[in-house]
């Protein structure tokens, strides 16, 4: 698995890099890929989702509609975004299989840190307890997975309050700084859900990369974050 950890990347841009990617991957041009990375203050939304969820704050934070599963959420500084650029196949052509996956993976990343996360039944993402800290909204086309979850890391918790985050009434947000009591970076957590992520998808080879490798044609605006 190939692993690109691009730090800060315009949520615009980043569609575009998956877009590409998941052509290429398609094509069998690529291998599976994991893009990790953070973006600017961004609301989106999922097919079909429902507007009325974001509640404030419209006018300072952009909002995208964007072909994943799921309701509204948001991205910002010190969230790590993972996008696995993916080919299912045999018995990992399962939704439901991959949507846990995702889940495992970031459980027993969070638990490098002394977090005991764990699923809700019914939902889709990741609790700590009655706190969400994890959200997961993919897209599969042609078994190739795109989209895919975000983690709060050291998230300005405050920006969750403008959305219902995932349609669900009463959700709260928390993330690993608000509850180890200490600075954890994105980069430091991206080092170990790397890890955690080829560990629970089987891949026993991790090489690293970065745009201009992933995708040399593409124009990125791409920073160290």
């Amino acid at each position: 698995m190939t692993v690109a950890e691009l730090g800060v990347v315009d949520y615009d841009d980043a569609i575009a890099m998956q877009t590409a990617m998941l052509g290429a991957r398609i094509e069998g041009r690529v291998g599976d890929t994991l893009l990790m990375m953070e973006h600017p203050h961004v609301f989106t939304l999922g097919r079909g989702a429902d507007e009325r969820f974001i509640v404030g704050n419209r006018e300072r934070v952009p909002v995208r509609r964007v072909s994943r599963g799921g309701e509204v959420t948001y991205h910002g500084p010190g969230q790590l975004i993972g996008y696995p650029i993916l080919k299912l196949e045999g018995r990992e052509r399962d939704v439901t299989k991959y949507l846990r996956s995702l889940e495992a993976a970031m459980i027993d990343a969070i638990a490098k840190f002394g977090i005991e996360a764990a699923r809700r039944e019914g939902m889709t993402g990741v609790w700590v307890g009655a706190r969400k800290i994890a959200s997961i909204g993919v897209g599969i086309r042609r078994w190739t997975t795109w989209h895919g979850f975000a983690l709060n890391v050291s998230t300005d918790l405050s920006y969750f309050d403008s959305i219902v985050p995932c349609g669900i009434e009463g959700c709260r947000m928390t993330s690993v700084c608000e509850l180890t009591k200490r600075a954890v970076t994105v980069r430091e957590f991206a080092g170990v859900m790397r890890e955690s992520f080829a560990r629970v998808f089987n891949f026993d080879e991790i090489i690293l990369a970065d745009a201009a490798q992933i995708v040399p044609a593409a124009r990125l605006m791409v920073s160290d974050g």
